[in-house]
């Protein structure tokens, strides 16, 4: 299998959402100012943390990395800390690598524990396999390749911890399912007083349903369970669609097509055609899955894919070329892959590297049949923003039957967006502007938005797109009275209903 057959060509020249990742931790000056001029160095001789935004500088007071794993050992480790977090009533959180958007995975003033380890234990007969909280996608990938595995679902980059992409219920490009939490059979969890519990669909099932998506509100995950399927060559299909026909024909395809095991769809994001073209791009098994080859990067190819990319930035003709690259190249080229193939990408592929701008994602849920009206949307606001818009992706996620603060209860078209914004206040201001203009008319045609990103909603949005989320919060206060696990989430907008 070729290096042109990965990823990197079938995606990476399209610039995959979710491609964003470490910089400066400051903003720089300009004609308008910085975002937040204010906060230079650590408050009260405390840590500096960031999140990938680069806009969430927080003073954190303790920071603790836990590379091992997750014996007896550990775990009263990670109490002992809590104990000390609760005796000095400072919030704490468990964490990854960050990769939110608002301050999600961030206690201000608090402690903050990283979790990144290597822990993974297979059943093959079970088709299962456990992990550490912290263990990353890449390892996972690496170590269930190797016998003939694949994660049954995971986000679409693999740099995130396992237990993360629970807490954010994030989902990917396997289809026919909804969430990740909904192929997580168990999960071990350290609550506020200490206690060591399991959680499934059988056992502490409230907790289990409110952890799914809760942003680490509720504990501290230490190992999880989940499900795995077999690894194959897949080969891709394009068809080409008209943007606002885009959602229902990713619906139908499924319904009618059940060898299709992974799919997307792009939108064209250049003004001049903004949103008028899409491309459906899907996977089945191949006819011969004799000798897999081990699961690989794309190396090179997403080398020169980044220049592309990030060459849109205010640039139509750029755009038209990257629109080119996917739509006609991509697929005269394409190849073969292996399912692990297609999902081992990290985030950093295309990083911009410009310390005046950042990358921030969006992304919002809405049913295949109202998806033309997300278009019509998209195309009234979004160009009259001073925001760059690099990407679309689109996905399908199936009903979610589990979580508490659920984004799709009924089967939703999740629409990622991809945008380059200013460093600037005049850019946050109008990222915040859009962003909610963008809320109000989702919510309008039924929709939700996804909460891992900037905190630019207004309370009363968040109620309307999430309208189980006083029950969370009445349930989180009774498992956590002394509000030990704490993050901006909670602080600006949970914490106030």
């Amino acid at each position: 299998m070729g290096r042109l057959t990965r990823r990197a060509l079938l995606a990476g020249v399209s610039a995959g959402a979710g491609l964003y990742a470490g910089r400066t931790l400051l903003a720089p000056t300009s004609a308008t100012g910085p975002v937040f001029p204010a906060v230079t160095e650590p408050q009260n001789g405390g840590i500096l943390l960031n999140d990938a935004s680069e806009l969430s500088p927080v003073s954190v007071a303790k920071h603790v990395t836990v590379t091992a794993d997750p014996d007896a050992k550990i775990v009263d480790t990670i109490r002992a800390l809590m104990a000390e977090a609760q005796s000095a009533g400072r919030p704490f959180l468990a964490s990854a690598a960050r990769h939110s958007m608002g301050g999600q995975s961030l206690a201000k003033d608090g402690s903050v524990l990283t979790l990144d380890q290597q822990w993974l234990q297979a059943d093959p007969a079970a088709k299962t396999y456990r992990v550490a909280a912290g263990t990353r996608w890449s390892t996972v990938i690496a170590k269930l390749d190797a016998i003939g595995f694949s994660p049954a679902v995971m986000q679409s980059n693999n740099d995130f911890g396992v237990a993360s992409t629970y807490s954010v219920n994030a989902h990917g490009w396997p289809v026919r399912f909804s969430g990740c939490g909904s192929t997580v059979r168990s999960l071990k969890m350290l609550l506020a007083d200490g206690t060591h519990v399991t959680c499934s669909r059988t056992e502490n099932v409230e907790l289990f349903q409110h952890a799914m998506g809760g942003y680490g509100l509720f504990g501290v995950i230490t190992e999880l369970e989940l499900d795995m399927v077999a690894n194959g060559r897949l080969e891709p299909r394009f068809e080409r669609v008209a943007g606002a026909d885009l959602g229902k024909r990713f619906a139908q395809m499924l319904d009618a097509d059940g060898s299709v095991q992974m799919a997307y769809g792009r939108l064209d994001v250049s003004l001049d055609r903004f949103f008028e073209d899409g491309l459906l791009i899907s996977y089945r098994p191949a006819a011969d899955q004799s000798d897999i080859p081990a699961a690989t990067g794309s190396g090179i190819i997403s080398r020169v894919s980044r220049e592309i990319f990030r060459r849109q930035v205010g640039s139509d003709g750029m755009k038209h070329m990257r629109w080119w690259t996917e739509t006609s190249l991509g697929p005269s080229i394409a190849g073969q892959s292996t399912r692990n193939s297609l999902m081992n990408e990290p985030v950093v592929t295309l990083d911009d590297l410009d310390p005046l701008r950042t990358d921030i994602l969006h992304e919002y849920f809405v049913a295949p049949d109202r998806f033309a009206e997300f278009v019509a949307l998209c195309r009234n606001v979004i160009p009259a923003s001073f925001q760059q818009l690099l990407n679309v992706t689109l996905r399908y996620v199936d009903a979610d039957r589990d979580s508490v603060l659920a984004y799709a209860a009924e089967p939703r078209i999740a629409a990622v967006m991809l945008f380059s914004q200013e460093k600037t206040v005049r850019g946050e201001a109008d990222m915040a502007r859009m962003t909610r203009e963008l809320i109000e008319g989702v919510l309008a045609i039924g929709g939700t938005y996804y909460l891992p990103y900037r905190p630019h909603a207004s309370v009363d949005q968040l109620v309307r797109a999430y309208p189980r989320a006083g029950e969370f919060v009445a349930r989180k206060r009774e498992f956590d009275k002394g509000l030990l696990f704490r993050n901006h989430l909670w602080d600006a907008y949970l914490g106030k209903l």
